[in-house]
């Protein structure tokens, strides 16, 4: 879509000159995120400072029919900040302000382009907890977890960010300023507009400010890192966790390569991988009550040693937790160090966790590629890296698709789904018409249209596209 001399001229006059660019530089800048290699950059990229500049400039694109996609912290897996038809990047970098932390009743309001490692921190001084944790939470946005419906490592025991979202200011595509629901924890008015926008990867407004939900700050937590000779009992483990009464803060499921690779590519951080070693479970309690806390530990350690394991790793000091958390936060960065890849995010029921991960080598091992798994596998949420490595151009291209269809016809077939927290964007759009009937897809596109009619807000994601 060209951004023609009218619309450029109108930009600068509803946010400044200062805050529009048209320069390769950043247009290149803001054409990515962390989906593979994919570059789209925007025809301009604006960046308004408040709801009602975003309201002017989602009037003036859509009297004119310009695509506009919101871009956020660029952390995103699965494309959805790609401007793959040009038109208008809006970036939420200046909609930055935490606007109140309310003690009282446990809310804070804040715009979306506060950094959730931010957010997180400002209201912990407070004495509260903000438990949506994506492993990009230094980076993203609150905007984009708001958009992606972001889970993260605690999701397991506090679950994900729609578990948290109260309230939306949202700009809608012909430019109206709508507020979605109410500061209420419960509220039963009406159709849920707020749940509805949560998820929708930015295709129906832009959000201009979010009302959350938070908990009281537990003050204390049990680490630790058990080491398997299997990585199918790795993935049993979990289940079995929890059929012994235990609901852990976090239970994370690492593939030997991934827990091998992330040791080597992040300083300061030290963990034995022994040959034998196939896979580790991170394993997280949190409470208030130490001692509890112990027998909690003593329990998961009474299920783990059914499996065949190594020497459990406890984190004893705080410098030990941040290490092993590092560690696997920087998984995603050090397998995108060591090859080409693309991930997928499939989510099954945890008990299937165990047939999912040796279909997918089977899988891999037909298609010729080798895929290294890791993620929440407390919620069943088992993170796909499909390796290049030395691959042909064409097989990678030729081949792995066929592979990843089969993956998810795998996850569908043990009751599962296509995305458990990347969203679905560009890159999976068409793979849709796997998990919805034609019906369910058109009554998608139905409120797509009703919201956005000239179809100007992020196009192009998460539906499938018409032959």
């Amino acid at each position: 879509m060209t951004i023609t001399s009218e619309i450029l001229h109108k930009l600068k006059e509803i946010v400044g000159e200062s805050y529009v660019f048209t320069d390769e530089e950043t247009r290149n800048h803001y054409g990515h995120d962390e989906t593979e290699d994919y570059v789209f950059p925007p025809g301009v990229v604006v960046k308004p400072g408040t709801a009602q500049e975003v309201s002017a400039i989602m009037k003036l694109a859509n009297e004119h029919y310009t695509a506009v996609v919101p871009i956020g912290g660029r952390t995103g897996l699965s494309g959805g900040a790609l401007c793959i038809l040009k038109g208008i990047g809006l970036s939420t970098e200046r909609l930055n302000k935490i606007i109140e932390i309310d003690e009282k009743n446990g809310q804070v309001i804040t715009e979306p382009g506060v950094i959730t490692q931010v957010l997180r921190d400002a209201v912990a001084e407070k004495g509260l907890f903000y438990p949506v944790d994506p492993s990009s939470m230094g980076s993203c946005f609150i905007g984009g977890n708001i958009a992606e419906n972001a889970g993260g490592a605690r999701a397991v025991k506090y679950g994900v960010t729609k578990d948290y979202v109260l309230n939306l200011e949202v700009v809608l595509p012909n430019g109206e300023i709508i507020w979605t629901g109410a500061n209420t924890l419960k509220n039963s008015t009406g159709y849920n507009l707020t749940q509805l926008m949560v998820g929708s990867e930015g295709t129906l407004g832009v959000v201009t400010k979010a009302v959350l939900k938070l908990w009281p700050k537990n003050s204390h937590n049990v680490l630790m890192l058990v080491p398997f000779f299997k990585a199918e009992q790795a993935c049993e483990a979990v289940s079995a966790i929890f059929r012994a009464g235990i609901v852990p803060s976090a239970l994370e499921f690492m593939e030997r390569d991934a827990i091998d690779w992330a040791v080597r590519f992040i300083e300061g951080v030290s963990v034995e991988v022994k040959p034998e070693h196939q896979a580790h479970l991170l394993i997280e309690v949190d409470g208030n009550y130490p001692d509890v806390l112990m027998l909690e530990a003593e329990k998961i350690m009474t299920v783990v040693e059914q499996f065949e394991i190594d020497e459990v790793l406890f984190a004893d000091t705080d410098d030990q937790k941040n290490a092993l958390w590092k560690m696997r936060r920087g998984v995603a960065e050090a397998v995108k160090s060591n090859s080409v890849f693309k991930e997928e995010d499939t989510v099954v029921p945890r008990y299937e966790l165990p047939v999912l991960l040796k279909g997918i080598k089977t899988i891999g091992a037909k298609y010729g590629f080798k895929s290294v798994c890791y993620g929440h596998a407390g919620d069943g949420n088992l993170h796909v890296n499909i390796i290049k490595g030395d691959m042909t151009d064409e097989n990678w291209k030729t081949e792995v698709p066929k592979g990843i269809r089969e993956i998810f016809d795998l996850t569908l077939s043990l009751k599962g789904t296509l995305s458990g927290e990347h969203g679905i964007g560009y890159v999976q759009k068409n793979y849709m018409d796997m998990a919805f009937s034609k019906s369910h897809l058109e009554i998608m596109e139905q409120i797509k249209y009703i919201f956005d009619p000239n179809n100007i807000m992020n196009p192009g994601k998460i539906l499938p596209e018409r032959n």
